[in-house]
C-alpha cells in the first residue's frame, strides 16, 4: 500500500465537498434511492431523456463517479485513499451493471472508468458482489411493500 499524500487528502476532501452540493445531493438521492429500473428500457428512458430532471440527475452522478475513478486510474489520486470512501461508486456500479450491455448500445463508454476501477482489484470486485446481494434484498423489500 502506498502512502497517501497531503494532496491526495485535499482532493478527497474536495470530492466530498462536491458530493454535498445541494443539487448533487438531490441527484445522488434520486440515483441511489429512488431510481430502480426494472429493465434496460427503464434505464434508457432516464439515461437518454435529455431535458428531464431525472436525466440531469443521472448525468451528474454518473459523470461525477466516472471523473473520480479517472483521477485514480490516471494516478492523480491515491487508490487506497479513494477506495476507503468509494462505497457509493461500488453501490452504483453494482446496481446498474446488469444493464450496462444495453446502455452501451447507445453510450459505448458508459461506466467505463468505474468498471476499470472495480476490475482493478479482487477486493473491489468482492465489494460489488456484496453490494449486489444488498441490492437484491432491497429490491425484494421494495417489491413486497408495493404489493
Amino acid at each position: 500500500m502506498s502512502k497517501a499524500t497531503s494532496e491526495d487528502a485535499q482532493l478527497i476532501l474536495r470530492l466530498y465537498e462536491l458530493r454535498t452540493e445541494p443539487t448533487m445531493r438531490k441527484a445522488r438521492s434520486y440515483i441511489v434511492g429512488e431510481f430502480w429500473p426494472q429493465s434496460a428500457a427503464d434505464l434508457l428512458t432516464v439515461a437518454t431523456g435529455f431535458g428531464s430532471p431525472e436525466n440531469a440527475y443521472w448525468r451528474q452522478v454518473i459523470s461525477y463517479w466516472e471523473m473520480a475513478a479517472s483521477f485514480v486510474l490516471r494516478g492523480a489520486l491515491s487508490e487506497e485513499l479513494f477506495a476507503d470512501s468509494a462505497g457509493e461508486l461500488i453501490f452504483i456500479y453494482a446496481k446498474f451493471s446488469p444493464l450496462l450491455d444495453k446502455l452501451r448500445e447507445v453510450s459505448p463508454t458508459a461506466f467505463s472508468k468505474m468498471e476499470e476501477f472495480v476490475n482493478s482489484s479482487k477486493e473491489y470486485q468482492g465489494r460489488v458482489a456484496n453490494a449486489k446481494k444488498s441490492i437484491a434484498q432491497l429490491s425484494a423489500t421494495k417489491a413486497a411493500k408495493a404489493s
